[in-house]
């Protein structure tokens, strides 16, 4: 059977267009998160989001860099200062600063707002992932950051143990 250059070109459109759609479900989640080597809780978040990136077919790298200088990182990818928490990872190019669950960061990754360089949990809320103590939580918000916009991302109530 011969080809034409009329059967030809339409095969190679659905060729390239499976190859696409065969590229685009194998694309793997990029986590590296900076830390401070003392701190025990960094490496339970890293867990939780490795865990969460990793259901399904989804491919994920993480890796855990000890940062002695991790105030100039912080600053440097724009984590504003009442927002800071005990690490800082970057997740597919977006900033993740401490405790955020890792069902957020998928829905900024899905969403990539306008504006929006990053999510941060400030300080180091109680029951939030890496840092989890039973039931019990506190109360906490993610909040979306970049240049020059804050808003509210996910609110999460106080819960007794």
């Amino acid at each position: 059977m011969t080809l034409t250059s009329f059967t030809r070109t339409p095969l190679r459109l659905a060729l390239g267009l499976a190859l696409a759609a065969c590229a685009g479900a194998a694309q793997a989640t990029s986590i590296t998160m900076y830390r401070d080597p003392n701190c025990g809780c960094c490496l339970s978040w890293l867990k939780h989001a490795n865990e969460h990136f990793a259901k399904g077919e989804e491919k994920v790298t993480a890796k855990s860099v000890n940062s002695p200088n991790i105030a100039a990182l912080k600053s440097d990818k724009g984590v504003p200062a009442d927002l800071v928490s005990c690490h800082t990872a970057i997740v597919d190019g977006m900033v993740i600063e401490g405790h955020v669950p890792a069902a957020d960061i998928e829905r900024l990754l899905e969403e990539r707002p306008k504006g929006i360089t990053g999510l941060a949990v400030a300080g180091m809320p109680l029951g939030s992932p890496g840092m989890e103590a039973g039931e019990r939580r506190q109360a906490y918000q993610v909040i979306a950051f970049g240049p020059n916009k804050r808003v509210v991302w996910a609110t999460y109530p106080a819960r007794d143990g």
